[in-house]
């Protein structure tokens, strides 16, 4: 039986949600696969600032996860892969997660609400690059019905990383 995914609010990212970043980041558990520790508040201040710019221009971003009870618990959305490797010029999705809230269905929610709306904005397919050990985030791409359509290694870290594919206009995404 499958549990029913909570309340997840996705809004575009305000001034005061870096400083929302910066705080419920800086976990090594969290940044395990991202450097192992947040970035300085004023990468997550560019960041947030980028983002609103990815939404008016593009129709989507990373968006801001707010829970329930109105407390911003992370991030989720889509931009372009920002690499100079990997799948250059497609769109990723993402998604980070304060350490609090893991396990609770959050990701996957959020998640699903952006492929709809990534979709919306005419955008026919994503991908998703993940960490090979990360099997948090692959379960979610595996729930959201992505297929792992190449293995690479990571170049700033060397390690085995799989890239996800998901088409948004075939219909055939998990519900």
């Amino acid at each position: 039986m499958k549990r029913p995914l909570p309340a997840v609010t996705l809004r575009v990212p305000t001034d005061e949600d870096a400083v929302a970043w910066h705080r419920i980041f800086d976990d090594p558990d969290v940044m395990e696969f991202h450097g192992g520790r947040a970035a300085e508040l004023s990468v997550y201040e560019e960041l947030t600032a980028r983002q609103r710019r990815h939404d008016a221009e593009r129709g989507f971003c990373l968006w801001t996860m707010v829970d329930g009870s109105g407390q911003v618990i992370g991030f989720t959305g889509a931009q372009p892969w920002p690499g100079e490797w990997g799948p250059k010029g497609e769109i990723e999705i993402g998604w980070r997660l304060g350490r609090a809230h893991w396990g609770k269905g959050y990701v996957t929610a959020a998640a699903r609400q952006t492929l709809e709306r990534v979709g919306a904005t005419g955008v026919t397919g994503v991908v998703a690059m993940v960490n090979a050990r990360n099997a948090r985030s692959i379960a979610v791409t595996e729930r959201l019905g992505m297929r792992l359509a190449e293995v690479f290694t990571i170049p700033s870290s060397e390690q085995r990383g799989h890239c996800y594919r998901l088409s948004l206009d075939s219909g055939d995404r998990d519900s």
